[in-house]
């Protein structure tokens, strides 16, 4: 059975259909081309009509001459729609005519920097040209650093690599600083954030060194769609850009699909699992030969879908490798394998995180199952982006599960299709991170008095790091003063500058095996002692965390449960930066400290998801600071409320907003959290946090606090839309949690807040 046979089937099928609320195809578009511009050398030209393309897509020509003009360039058009030939071109084009040009790429990960290397090379090859390009990271032998800092026309790279192997050694890459032309930031709008506000002084760090050795090379910066690219480019690399986003390469058929499991208990508004009936299709798929990624929110989601899929594809020898997963903490060369046995076709069906939404080639996919909604519009269209890749017709269906941004959606097909992709935020001057690369570039280079390192503060902080004894001041220069390298200190991808190696001790302590690794803020929920931890669909037990050397160490083992932690916080205020009282309510922003522990973990039955047992955990508190925003309820709002119906309330309206809160905020939902109090210590009323998830903020809460209105009237319409009766894990969370009466509670408390009123009993 082929994608439109079993397309077709689908159709037929009145037990699926019956749970599709939205069933959209968008047709197949032609190429729009436009001649070569005049700029492109014959032997480039010649090269890719060899290479069958015979002429460029119109974004494709006006981006090569925009950037033969001179311009800083964002190139923004969707997956697969050739973004890498707008820079090869230009690049090839320039070190063609100068052999002394040199180019920077950099690329997110790894994976894509490899998977863009060798399509470079191909065409370098094919042009039969003395242009040397390698790529350098962290698996470059000494050797081959030797020469690619010596005689590399195009270095790849990834912004890790950049900060701490190239930016601080400068002084063994002057050819290249010397005569840099070009710095192509691909996939930028995967810079949001943390990873984006460190990457953005990253390139502050490497513009002025280009500055010191007389180069002012462009920027040509490929993204995916999202709202404010242009915007999104010139905060991160601190230039004017011109956009180009008029996409003129060709689309085969999509066939759109949102399917809602159906519902098997209607008074606790419980639907039938999502990872059940996301495995059911996507077992179908690759059954059938159809080559299929599913895409998954968690790494945990991610291991629990690929046990149930490797059972249902194992053959009479036992082997399922027809079936693999990927995610981050499998080792490279584990990723690399899976990878190649995709574009092999050896691989017929991948279960994974967001890791697979850059664009690693993969091969042709043809199907793409979501298994709950990927948390914004635009890494939605990303993952739908991956199947279809070469213009034949392709099936994107999202499983929906009972959250209730995921029944919005589905409820509500239309906002999604008619909706912008979401803004990528990021900070620089959050002053965690500021501060780490003030450090990176004394380092590097002694500061001026008077230099600016893109805010106006640069000299107080230059004092306060003399008084920290870093640096020292002398004839109008600032110096660093220790032996220390600061940047290994620093993450560029996460708040914590270390991550926790997973050890597997099967074999014996003698014998440990490295399995692979997690940020240190996410290991206590995962790998705390006794966790059952899963890796390629095998179960480990969790012997031993060990936090001070950053180990864990466990056990291979099998058993038919896995485990989830439960995660106790508290928020306590530190400063307020700004507030206002609108009707009953006081609204506040400021500084918080966001204090978290590990109190306890459940065992988890797979297939029938029951809770089979518990085990306590004892493991230190983690402090945060970071930026909120938080309402507070005068005691007249909330006249008539018992107590326990007012934590009803306050837990039905906290599930709701930080469900809501990232449509508004454009964001990723695990990039803010959301906190009450029945009776908060600051404030001594009912009061509800909405908090940075990372510390120093990212100014999510700052701009939350502006529009409080419109988030907490969106949580109220997808409140009283809700078909439950009682409240249910679609609206106000599940019963259990929230108590029985929360949606009329939480009606209560929303209605009363938005008329600013007591409200109505």
């Amino acid at each position: 059975m082929n994608l439109d046979q079993f397309i077709a089937s689908m159709k037929e099928n009145q037990q699926v259909m019956q749970n599709v609320t939205c069933w959209r195809e968008i047709p197949a578009r032609p190429a729009e081309t436009a001649p070569w511009p005049a700029c492109v050398r014959d032997d480039v030209i010649a090269m890719l009509r060899a290479r069958g393309i015979r002429a460029p897509y119109s974004h494709q020509a006006r981006a090569i001459e925009a950037i033969d003009d001179g311009a800083d360039v964002v190139v923004v058009t969707p997956t697969a729609s050739g973004k890498s030939l707008c820079y090869h071109v230009p690049v090839l084009n320039t070190v063609l005519n100068d052999p002394d040009a040199r180019a920077l790429y950099l690329f997110p990960t790894k994976a894509l920097a490899a998977d863009q290397a060798a399509e470079l090379y191909g065409m370098i090859e094919a042009l039969g040209a003395d242009i040397k390009a390698y790529t350098y990271d962290g698996d470059t032998t000494v050797t081959a650093r030797r020469a690619v800092r010596q005689a590399g026309h195009i270095v790849v790279t990834n912004p890790d690599m950049l900060h701490s192997g190239i930016l601080p050694h400068h002084v063994k890459w002057v050819k290249l600083f010397e005569n840099l032309r070009y710095i192509v930031i691909d996939e930028v709008h995967t810079y949001r954030g943390i990873f984006g506000s460190h990457l953005a002084n990253v390139l502050r760090r490497l513009k002025r060194i280009c500055q010191f050795y007389g180069s002012d090379p462009q920027f040509i910066c490929c993204s995916a769609t999202i709202a404010n690219p242009r915007e999104l480019a010139e905060q991160i690399c601190g230039r004017s850009m011109v956009l180009v986003d008029k996409n003129g390469a060709p689309s085969g058929k999509k066939h759109i699909v949102f399917y809602n499991p159906p519902v098997v208990n209607r008074q606790l508004g419980i639907r039938r699992s999502a990872a059940f009936e996301a495995r059911t299709f996507a077992a179908r798929l690759v059954a059938n030969r159809i080559s299929t990624i599913v895409f998954a929110r968690s790494r945990l989601m991610v291991e629990v879908l690929l046990t149930y899929l490797k059972e249902l594809v194992r053959d009479k020898l036992g082997n399922s490798n027809l079936v693999r997963g990927y995610r981050g903490g499998y080792m490279p060369s584990e990723r690399r394998q899976i990878e190649r046995g995709l574009r092999e076709g050896s691989v017929v069906g991948v279960v994974s995180t967001n890791a697979l939404e850059l664009g690693v080639d993969i091969g042709s996919l043809e199907a793409c199952v979501l298994c709950g909604y990927p948390g914004t519009i635009a890494s939605t269209w990303q993952q739908a982006g991956r199947a279809g890749r070469r213009s034949d017709t392709s099936l994107t269906l999202f499983v929906a599960n009972s959250s209730p941004m995921d029944q919005f959606m589905i409820r509500h097909p239309d906002y999604f299709f008619s909706q912008s992709p979401e803004m990528g935020l990021v900070n620089p001057n959050n002053l965690y991170i500021l501060m780490s690369h003030i450090k990176c570039a004394a380092f590097e280079l002694p500061f001026e008095d008077g230099e600016s390192f893109g805010v106006e503060t640069t000299d107080e902080a230059l004092e306060y790091l003399q008084q920290e004894g870093v640096l020292r001041h002398v004839d109008g220069r600032w110096h660093w003063a220790t032996d220390t390298f600061p940047a290994s200190a620093i993450s560029l991808r996460s708040a914590s500058n270390e991550n926790v190696i997973i050890v597997d001790v099967t074999q014996g302590e003698a014998n440990p095996r490295v399995i692979g690794e997690m940020d240190r803020f996410t290991a206590p929920m995962l790998l705390h002692d006794e966790a059952v931890y899963i890796h390629e669909s095998r179960q480990y037990q969790v012997d031993k965390l060990d936090l001070t050397q950053g180990k864990a160490f466990v056990r291979a083992v099998s058993v038919d449960y896995y485990t989830d932690a439960d995660l106790s916080v508290d928020v306590k205020v530190l400063d307020v930066f700004d507030q206002r009282a609108e009707g009953m309510t006081l609204r506040q922003s400021g500084e918080v400290l966001v204090t978290s522990i590990v109190t306890m973990f459940k065992k988890i039955k797979f297939d029938t998801h029951e809770n089979i047992g518990w085990g306590r955990v004892n493991l230190p508190e983690m402090d945060m600071h970071t930026m909120a925003s938080w309402i507070s309820w005068d005691e007249a709002q909330v006249r008539g409320f018992s107590p326990s119906q007012l934590q009803s309330a306050l837990c039905g309206v906290a599930n709701l907003v930080a469900n809501v809160a990232p449509m508004y905020l454009m964001c990723d939902p695990k990039d803010i959290a959301v906190f009450y109090q029945v009776r908060a210590p600051f404030t001594d009323r009912p009061t509800l946090y909405v908090y940075d998830a990372m510390p120093g903020g990212m100014g999510l809460s700052e701009k939350l606090y502006s529009m409080l209105d419109e988030v907490f009237g969106q949580a109220l319409l997808m409140l009283t839309s809700c078909p439950c009766d009682d409240g249910c894990p679609s609206c106000v969370g599940p019963a259990s949690e929230s108590g029985e009466e929360a949606k009329v509670m939480a009606r209560r408390l929303l209605e009363g807040m938005l008329r600013g009123t007591e409200p109505e009993k």
